[in-house]
């Protein structure tokens, strides 16, 4: 597939992703979702996704005036973008087979809101901001917003930031527990490309079962949680990895994965 609105950089065995409009501060029309969909969909030999913006922003939200479709507006387009490509790629990035890391630069607002926290570690800089800004629009929040927002910070900061569509600043939203971490705008990459670095370079099947174990979790009652974990855990020991892992410890010596 050929990329129009985002770029995509391989480094070892770690993509960089980075929504590249910066002209729209990365609006995300709906092509965007889906080109975002299918590298996330196809990691290769990626052992870890970083998501970033282009420019001044991570992504300022969707895009629908750009669908380029004729006879179709309001809600009726919303709901259309939504099912078709919205919707696909947060269930994506949910079951994704990598970790992935967002570094967010500037705002980050409505999907590019949902984009971002959906990752499995954010950094954020400085003079970042995370928006549910549909209120002020007469609109509701979307891309998953309403069911991972409770979950990440609670019903009342929740309600917060979706009823009043406040600016959250990076400092406010780590201390909330929002994101991973702030740091120095100049840091961001730097930062984050640690992170991506390191889990590149860790047990790929069993970080892959942790993501999936923790998803499924925020849904389930203890019991299966239990058995859920026993079923990943007979995955990932059987794994090279793991094989190399219990030598590594016996040895004392640092692990060497192989993502196998």
């Amino acid at each position: 597939m050929q990329y129009h609105t985002i770029k995509v950089d391989t480094d070892g065995a770690t993509t960089t992703i980075t929504l590249n409009r910066p002209e729209r501060l990365n609006a995300c029309p709906p092509q965007m979702a889906d080109e975002l969909r299918d590298v996330l969909s196809n990691p290769g030999a990626a052992r870890c996704f970083l998501i970033t913006g282009e420019g001044r922003a991570f992504c300022s939200g969707a895009d629908l005036a750009s669908r380029g479709e004729q006879g179709v507006s309001g809600g009726r387009a919303a709901y259309d973008a939504l099912s078709r490509s919205y919707n696909p790629l947060m269930m994506q990035m949910a079951h994704c087979a990598v970790p992935i890391v967002a570094a967010v630069n500037g705002p980050a607002a409505g999907i590019g809101c949902s984009i971002a926290l959906a990752a499995d570690l954010v950094v954020a800089g400085n003079s970042a901001y995370f928006l549910q800004a549909f209120v002020n629009i007469g609109l509701v929040p979307d891309g998953g917003a309403s069911w991972m927002l409770p979950r990440l910070v609670g019903k009342a900061r929740a309600m917060e930031m979706m009823l009043l569509g406040d600016r959250i600043g990076a400092d406010k939203a780590e201390q909330w527990g929002l994101i991973h971490k702030a740091v120095a705008d100049d840091a961001l990459m730097e930062e984050a490309h640690a992170l991506a670095t390191r889990l590149a370079s860790g047990p790929t099947l069993a970080l892959a079962q942790m993501r999936a174990n923790i998803w499924r979790g925020l849904d389930q009652d203890f019991s299966t949680a239990l058995h859920n974990e026993a079923v990943a855990q007979r995955a990932a020991g059987d794994s090279a990895d793991a094989l190399e892992g219990g030598m590594a410890f016996l040895q004392k010596r640092k692990a060497s994965f192989q993502g196998r």
